[in-house]
């Protein structure tokens, strides 16, 4: 990874402009030592077993040269802030928080250490200390929709979402407009839990899908409750989220989306150990490898396979984007124009549903 592409973010075909430093205002380290906060366990088995597997990749490229710490289940809230000081004060240099909930505590806590350098994970709010990252999971929401598309019996899925931010409502449209590329007439609930990980809400959500007659669920939590109460009740199946979740449901798991933060992470503590860090702003997916697909479960069948690897690889070569239109919104008006991509900046400001998605209650 060169230092080039982390100082910007491609919106609309041009470079949207970033409050980046003059020149680094860091000095090169012998040694870095780099904190992560998590919002929940690192055995979820999904987003935060994903970003810590990032920490462990740190680990494993610079040996000697880093020392990581880590503390997990950190509530959104004023909580956030007391472990951020914390980390600093326990001499970090990068510190990473890895929930769009942590936001305020960065904005709050990183001027109070103009020398420690922050990144936010799917956040928006920079400053001269404070970098983003983000990862566009919504492309491989597509690849999921396409392969829904063909194997549901019932044209009916849900989506078990944590909030109703832009990320969250990006993968439900992304995820319904790909399966409706194959059947038109499809249709996918979404149900929100307010929380980005309880098993058992999920698992509820879960069920009360299966019984309106639902039966592929995808989901934008964190844990694989909700991939195991499918396989308990039989239905066609389901998506890894983060991680690989097929040791839970091996045969009921399709694909699932895996979160591949290693080498951002990696790239960022190698540019504070040169003294070259910048508070960049990064939006990378299935090109960049960033976000990876999950094996297809044995039951994908072949041509099912062919149909999603046609949407991950056409999303790598650019030839395809799902976000092209012509697209409505799920009252019928017309959100984008035949022949038209919306632009990275709508659509992490997407607060609107495609056709097929169903107004959450």
């Amino acid at each position: 990874m060169t230092l080039s592409r982390r100082n910007f973010v491609k919106v609309g075909g041009a470079a949207m402009a970033l409050p980046l430093l003059g020149s680094s205002a860091f000095a090169q380290l012998e040694k870095v030592k780099v904190g992560f906060i998590y919002v929940g366990t690192i055995n979820d088995n999904g987003y935060n077993y994903a970003h810590n597997q990032g920490r462990l990749y740190v680990e494993e490229h610079l040996g000697d040269k880093v020392e990581t710490i880590y503390v997990e289940n950190v509530p959104e809230g004023p909580d956030c802030e007391r472990v951020l000081r914390e980390l600093a004060q326990q001499g970090c240099n990068l510190i990473f928080a890895t929930s769009f909930g942590f936001g305020d505590s960065v904005v709050k806590v990183a001027p109070q250490f103009p020398d420690v350098a922050f990144e936010h994970a799917t956040g928006y709010m920079s400053g001269p200390n404070i970098g983003l990252y983000n990862a566009r999971f919504y492309e491989g929401r597509a690849v999921c929709g396409t392969i829904a598309g063909h194997m549901s019996e019932t044209g009916k899925y849900g989506y078990i979402g944590s909030f109703p931010i832009p990320e969250v409502v990006m993968g439900i449209n992304a995820f319904v407009l790909a399966a409706r590329k194959v059947n038109p007439d499809a249709t996918i609930k979404p149900v929100y839990i307010s929380t980005w990980n309880d098993p058992a809400k999920e698992a509820d959500a879960a069920r009360a899908m299966i019984d309106q007659g639902i039966d592929v669920i995808a989901q934008h939590t964190d844990g694989p409750a909700a991939l195991q109460v499918a396989a308990e009740r039989g239905i066609v199946g389901g998506f890894g989220q983060g991680a690989d979740m097929s040791a839970f449901a091996p045969e009921t798991q399709l694909t699932a989306i895996i979160d591949h933060w290693g080498p951002h992470y990696l790239a960022s503590a190698e540019a504070v150990l040169a003294g070259t860090w910048v508070p960049g702003n990064t939006w990378e997916g299935l090109k960049e490898d960033v976000v990876q697909m999950g094996p297809y479960g044995a039951k994908v069948p072949a041509d099912v396979v062919a149909a999603a690897e046609a949407m991950r690889t056409g999303q790598i070569d650019g030839s395809v984007h799902i976000f092209t239109g012509p697209i409505n919104d799920n009252t019928g008006v017309e959100r984008v124009p035949a022949g038209t991509t919306m632009t990275d900046a709508e659509l992490l400001s997407m607060d609107w549903y495609v056709e097929g998605v169903e107004q959450p209650a």
